[in-house]
């Protein structure tokens, strides 16, 4: 089990850690017009998830800021940024920052995307910082569970594991 911390203060995950060779759980979450998204419409296509806490916080802005920018660099990988923000928040905040190469969805309805990929924090009802890559079979092909709420994940290598399988 990841051992997540918020700030310092330790919080509890609610699921399981995903392991590399696991086939990716289903999961169904919302676009910023409400519409559902699931890991089934991207089938074929390289993911890379990048969970976040919430978008409007200064490592989640820095982190969805680093993967759009990295997003056209990528063929045939698709990014996927999740938080449990509102959709309508997801939707703003990217209108205000010029982020169009990543689709954000929301988890904030259930958080059982949070609990399948082992990102759901009990106290506070948000999602724990996490990448994920997933090639084009729907298998796990990186996992990085990011401790501590406040540190970054590290771009080089997931950006490494989502070339290497797309």
């Amino acid at each position: 089990m990841a051992n997540f911390t918020w700030k310092g203060n330790p919080v509890t995950q609610i699921g399981r850690d995903l392991k590399v060779g696991e086939k990716a759980p289903e999961f169904n979450l919302l676009a910023n017009d409400l519409s559902p998204v699931t890991l089934a419409d991207s089938h074929g296509k390289v993911r890379l998830i990048s969970v976040i806490p919430s978008i409007d916080t200064p490592v989640c802005d820095a982190q969805t800021r680093r993967f759009n920018e990295e997003a056209s660099k990528l063929d045939n990988v698709e990014i996927l940024t999740i938080s449990a923000d509102l959709p309508f928040a997801q939707k703003s905040w990217c209108a205000a920052n010029g982020i169009g190469n990543v689709q954000t969805l929301s988890d904030h309805r259930d958080l059982l995307f949070g609990e399948a990929y082992g990102v759901a924090i009990q106290e506070l009802r948000l999602l724990a910082r996490a990448i994920f890559v997933v090639d084009k079979n729907d298998l796990v092909t990186y996992v990085e569970y990011i401790n501590e709420s406040t540190d970054h994940p590290n771009y080089e290598a997931a950006l490494k594991a989502a070339k290497a399988v797309s």
